[in-house]
């Protein structure tokens, strides 16, 4: 028995397209714990067990993990909390005693990148998803935490500015090559790791992608790919931070992303070293012409 949670998100939702259609996936029973059953396509409903109510629910995810064997963990970035600390442990903390209680013996955790860097203690939405990390490991529970840049997928949500404007922004130097990677491949990854449950201990399993980008290096592939300029324009923090709380954004949260954003122009994804056993194989260019330009056209 497999548990995925988000399983209507990016990654959760592609991590279930892989496992229902993976013939490593047979003899494995999947459940998955959504908050609107609704969401999921009617073909998928008839082939999981699905548990209504928030994963972060004590007596949601006791129903949800009984029986189960591995759990794939993702704390919903949209979730309303006070406090940064309350947005992942505190999340956490009903499945960190569930894992124990029904004797869960994988999990594999959605993550960041940056443990072990100067900058980790100082990162915000990363500094809580490492604790998090902590929290789960401590359990007693073997543990991966998929260690993730910034996700490609991130630039749809700027498909507007993008098609209308031939712009996009973020607030990291326009220079500054980072590690970045596609949603597809860290629900890959993340496949791989709940079928095959040789594995043991805690540890973190990075997810890079082929290469590392700059801002500048995003803007000349999408024009190549969309044939036309696009470009890019460094937002100061400050106007982001504002962005954020005008979206609704509490101010903890808001704060947290400032922090994140300062620590990814100072290295906090630089800590680790690309290997064929890091780096995944959705290059750019690819996701642009696969998923970015009918995002566009649409």
């Amino acid at each position: 028995m497999i548990v995925i949670t988000a399983p209507t998100g990016q990654i959760g939702g592609r991590l279930l397209e892989i496992l229902l259609t993976d013939t490593r996936t047979r003899g494995e029973e999947l459940r998955v714990i959504v908050r609107d059953p609704g969401k999921l396509p009617d073909a998928v409903r008839a082939r999981v067990d699905v548990v209504t109510g928030s994963h972060g629910d004590p007596e949601v995810v006791d129903r949800a993990f009984a029986g189960a064997d591995a759990v794939f963990w993702l704390v919903p970035s949209n979730s309303p909390a006070p406090s940064l600390d309350c947005l992942y442990s505190g999340f956490t903390g009903a499945a960190a005693k569930a894992f124990t209680t029904h004797g869960v013996g994988h999990v594999v955790g959605v993550s960041a990148l940056g443990r072990g860097t100067p900058v980790a203690g100082r990162a915000g939405h990363v500094t809580a998803s490492l604790a998090m990390d902590d929290l789960i490991a401590g359990t007693g529970v073997a543990y991966r935490a998929l260690a993730n840049p910034t996700f490609f997928d991130n630039l749809l949500r700027q498909t507007a500015s993008i098609r209308d404007h031939g712009l996009f922004t973020e607030t990291v130097a326009a220079d500054r090559k980072a590690p970045r990677a596609a949603t597809r491949d860290i629900a890959a990854a993340a496949a791989d790791l709940l079928l095959d449950r040789s594995w043991t201990g805690t540890g973190e399993v990075p997810v890079l992608g082929p290469e590392d980008l700059s801002p500048n290096d995003l803007a000349r592939i999408m024009s190549d790919v969309l044939g036309r300029p696009i470009r890019y324009e460094r937002q100061p923090l400050d106007d982001f931070g504002a962005a954020l709380i005008g979206r609704g954004l509490g101010e903890a949260l808001a704060q947290g992303y400032l922090d994140m954003m300062r620590a990814k122009d100072t290295g906090l994804d630089d800590g680790v070293p690309r290997t064929p056993q890091t780096a995944s194989p959705t290059r750019f260019h690819d996701w642009c012409e696969q998923v970015l330009k009918p995002a566009v056209q649409a």
